[in-house]
């Protein structure tokens, strides 16, 4: 190894880049089990993020070519397929239409109408059909319409089973086929507030007799309900401000696990699970802690927890098999993988991986853990530290911080390697992950701290953040950039009008206008913000108080947008009205437009475009010349 040479942060050269990322990113999402065999999602950024259908031991798509596995439903989807009895089922983004593909035979319809999605699929063998949660959109202007229904495996017309409440999700059939049990909730709840869980037998027809709630309601998220192999119902609640498991006995709700850890998430898409079966009297699962992953084993008699050693410190989408159990798994040395774990734990096999070659371990920038006080309440980050095997900075200085401020505005920053973070660390930039309040892993409250304060909570926690690294020493107060997408994008629009500590910012097709946003955006989120910024009677005030678009002529900060022309959560013109008031104000600004790209970029050439404009842009901003051969972005009302 060579001793490394001297040259400012921002511009030193790195492995890492923008086209490597692009490429060599594999999402793994949904592994799935059909008795012990394994099952997952894969997407392909070189096919325009398409998502397949993989089987392990098989080096090839189980789905049909052509054919992109995602569901619609409430837009984000999730609960896209199931493998049961050797057959695929699963919802077709290019049409929206339900499929069923046997082993080995080509992919036939269940569903004719492509305005009515389909997600969170459930088998009912013994009726021959499929249960699942319908989102209607077939009448022209109104409001789509979700149910439970069930789709015939021989064809014909839906049978409705469930139908009067805004939202369904997580219809789940009794091992015995006697009982179905499952979630729904109405305007303006968002599952992570309140959700109820509903049970009812099964008639001889197949509808449903007797159906009651069993618990939840405005003020109780409750989750991923499940049935044990001897037929008794969990769910997970949040009635004691943690997501905690919980068994139904009685008709009542009877903790099985008490601890200050979340073994829940929020439903965003359909389809989660954190914990599984390994028999009557043993459940293996995932929880938060304090914003970090835990495994371990729970022992339903005594409700103890063990812990299971591994080397992951983040996991998601748990499944229980026979002698063994899978996760996607992570750390901060080792990106998202599909992990085969034995039953004990201690013997694991990597399936997948979504990063198929590593960089360097000299080039990745391990994160530490950071709290610090922020509006009277202890918030929560990630710090990356400048990582660069072949270089280092002159003395004295320190590096450009850049903030991140996740999407959601519930969602939860983890330590799994990350490429396109690595991407900033790398060339000499510091990293500040923050989990503002509002963020799920730190119980209930901190998560209901953003209640009414959306553009407020989060945009302080970002800016106290960015001064705490300062006073540290991690960071140059002078060169800070804040960057952010979707919810986060307000949270950077935001901490730029009304706060001076950024130079820069980035929005990824970010919310600028809350008006808009309630106009244009879909049924999931159409009443969120509700809860996130004001009931109805004071929402006029406050959206004129709050909307980034009503004080552009505050912002004088250059900013870069960047905007998928096909997104349906947060359509183009919240970033285009924002350009052109900056540009007609004579501030800074880039845009990024990009066709056939939705709320969250898949295709390989977006990615690339993406991170290589930002570092542009950053470099232009704060004067430093980059490494490598990098197209400059235009900026418009750049300085001479």
């Amino acid at each position: 190894m060579h001793a490394p040479s001297q040259a400012p942060f921002g511009t030193w050269p790195s492995p890492i880049s923008a086209q490597r990322i692009a490429a060599g990113g594999k999402p793994l999402y949904a592994p799935r089990l059909d008795g012990g065999q394994l099952y997952w999602l894969e997407g392909l950024a070189a096919e325009g993020g398409r998502l397949v259908v993989m089987k392990a031991g098989s080096a090839h798509p189980l789905s049909p070519a052509g054919s992109n596995v995602r569901s619609r439903v409430h837009e984000y989807g999730g609960g896209a397929y199931i493998v049961a009895g050797g057959t695929l089922y699963f919802s077709n983004f290019v049409d929206n239409l339900v499929y069923a593909q046997p082993e080995g035979q080509a992919a036939r319809p269940l569903t004719q109408d492509p305005a009515q999605r389909h997600a969170d699929f459930e088998l009912d063998a013994a009726r021959q059909r499929l249960l699942a949660v319908r989102e209607d959109h077939s009448v022209a202007g109104a409001e789509a319409r979700n149910t439970l229904v069930a789709l015939p495996l021989g064809g014909g017309p839906a049978q409705a089973l469930a139908a009067g409440f805004d939202f369904y999700a997580a219809p789940r059939l009794s091992p015995d086929g006697s009982q179905l049990a499952w979630l729904c909730w109405r305007h303006p709840q968002m599952p992570w507030n309140g959700t109820e869980l509903w049970l009812a037998q099964v008639a001889p027809d197949g509808s449903l007799a007797q159906p009651h709630r069993v618990a939840g309601g405005p003020t109780e998220s409750l989750c991923q309900p499940m049935w044990s192999p001897a037929g008794q119902l969990y769910v997970v609640s949040d009635r004691s401000d943690w997501w905690n498991l919980y068994r139904v006995e009685g008709g009542e709700l009877q903790p099985v696990c008490p601890m200050e850890a979340e073994f829940g998430e929020p439903q965003w898409v359909f389809g989660q699970a954190m914990y599984g079966f390994a028999g009557e009297h043993e459940v293996i699962a995932t929880c938060i802690v304090q914003g970090l992953s835990r495994l371990g084993r729970v022992d339903l008699r005594s409700g103890a927890w063990s812990e299971i050693a591994t080397p992951y410190t983040s996991f998601d989408d748990l499944v229980v098999g026979p002698g063994f159990f899978a996760a996607l798994a992570g750390s901060p040395r080792l990106p998202q993988q599909l992990v085969r774990f034995d039953s004990a734990g201690s013997g694991h096999q990597v399936l997948a991986s979504s990063i198929a070659e590593l960089p360097e371990a000299g080039y990745l920038s391990s994160p530490t853990r950071l709290s610090y006080p922020s509006g009277g309440r202890q918030s929560h980050a990630f710090y990356y530290p400048p990582a660069n095997a072949s270089c280092q900075a002159p003395a004295g200085e320190l590096p450009p911080l850049l903030v991140i401020g996740h999407g959601g505005p519930t969602g939860l920053s983890t330590t799994t390697l990350r490429l396109a973070l690595q991407y900033w660390t790398s060339r000499g930039f510091a990293v500040l992950d923050v989990n503002y309040g509002g963020s799920t892993g730190f119980g209930r409250p901190y998560r209901d701290s953003l209640a009414l304060q959306w553009g407020v909570v989060d945009v302080e926690d970002c800016v106290a953040g960015a001064r705490y690294a300062a006073e540290q020493g991690l960071a140059d107060p002078q060169r800070m950039a804040i960057r952010g997408s979707s919810a986060g994008g307000l949270t950077v629009l935001s901490a730029l009008i009304w706060h001076d500590v950024f130079k820069a910012g980035a929005s990824h097709y970010g919310v600028s206008d809350l008006a808009a946003l309630d106009a244009d955006t879909h049924k999931f989120e159409s009443r969120y913000t509700a809860w996130l910024v004001a009931p109805p009677e004071d929402r006029e005030r406050v959206y004129a108080e709050r909307s980034p678009r009503a004080h552009v002529d505050r912002l004088r900060q250059p900013v870069i947008f960047f905007q998928g022309l096909d997104d349906k959560v947060v359509p183009p013109a919240q970033s285009e009205v924002m350009v052109a008031a900056l540009k007609a104000g004579g501030v800074p600004v880039a845009y990024l437009s990009f066709e056939g790209e939705g709320h969250g970029f898949r295709r390989l050439e977006t990615i690339q475009a993406t991170l290589e404009a930002e570092l542009s842009f950053y470099a232009q901003v704060f004067g430093f010349e980059p490494a490598g051969e990098l197209a400059p972005v235009a900026i418009a009302n750049k300085p001479a």
